[in-house]
């Protein structure tokens, strides 16, 4: 046996702790670990083939994140993750994982549901090469209800801070779904995409105020609840949004865009709307009458 090979099972260990338990051949390569010694862990179950080429470290359990990356790395250099799983990995969808979807330069057979062609627009997410937000929004509006699709352009901005506009400069005329996406954008759709809208609404009809207009855009982002003929914006703050400072400037941002068109502002959590509502709603009554 090669003297080097009892030192070599560290040395995977530490690579593929950098990768979600994921190596790739080419990897092990440049890491001076011989093909020998390879075949080796692979007789011993030490790595485990996803793959051709790309192994899981056999003491790491198989996950959603290390699949997925698995996928990617099979497909080669400039690969990205895509479609549906890109989705899910971003959070815009929820439910039962999606098998790896994956966007490569040239076709590959290893992923489900590949492309030969490779978006420059991309970013990493969770340490996943990842097609970037807007353009996973258009690959998947063909695929989703116009319902759930409303649902993930929602999560985009809250958790992503995606804007409209962002995903209208990658539209094409020919782009499948374009229709449905756009109208979503707009805020055609009439969604109410929380418990915490919901209920809002309620409380509204309760005391027998005006209806807002929901999830649509304002000043280039969506905004939650907005009364154009008041110039009056609300936005509803879930906590589960709202505890990163990128969910704090993203605040700040909303705030600075709502008095530049006029509006005046208002904030109310789910305490508001659920525990404490006749002050939330006396002082709507007010603003709503006065203007």
């Amino acid at each position: 046996m090669h003297p080097k090979v009892r030192n070599v099972d560290p040395l995977i260990a530490r690579l593929a702790t950098k990768a979600k338990g994921v190596v790739t051949a080419a990897e092990l390569l440049n890491a001076r670990v011989t093909r020998d010694q390879i075949k080796t862990r692979i007789k011993r179950g030490t790595l485990i083939r996803e793959y051709p080429g790309v192994y899981r470290v056999g003491h790491r359990a198989p996950n959603v994140e290390s699949s997925y990356l698995a996928a990617v790395k099979a497909c080669g250099v400039g690969a990205l993750l895509s479609g549906l799983s890109a989705a899910f990995l971003l959070g815009l969808i929820k439910g039962k994982a999606p098998k790896p979807e994956v966007t490569a330069p040239k076709e590959r057979r290893f992923a489900s549901r590949t492309s030969p062609q490779v978006c420059g627009d991309r970013i990493v997410w969770r340490g996943i090469p990842v097609t970037s937000v807007a353009r996973t929004l258009i690959d998947i509006a063909p695929r989703l209800s116009m319902e759930d699709l409303a649902r993930a352009c929602h999560e985009a901005g809250v958790k992503h801070g995606t804007t409209p506009r962002q995903v209208e400069r990658l539209l094409r005329p020919n782009t499948p779904g374009r229709a449905k996406l756009r109208a979503v954008l707009r805020g055609d759709v009439k969604v109410l995409l929380s418990k915490l809208e919901k209920k809002f609404i309620e409380r509204l009809k309760e005391a027998s105020l005006p209806l807002p207009e929901t999830n649509r855009p304002a000043g280039g982002r969506r905004v939650d609840c907005r009364w154009p003929e008041h110039n009056l914006t609300v936005e509803l703050d879930s906590y589960a949004y709202h505890h990163s400072r990128h969910a704090w400037e993203q605040d700040r941002e909303r705030e600075r865009e709502a008095h530049a068109r006029g509006d005046q502002l208002r904030r109310y959590t789910w305490g508001d709307v659920f525990d404490r509502p006749v002050r939330m709603i006396t002082e709507l009554s007010q603003l709503l009458t006065l203007r």
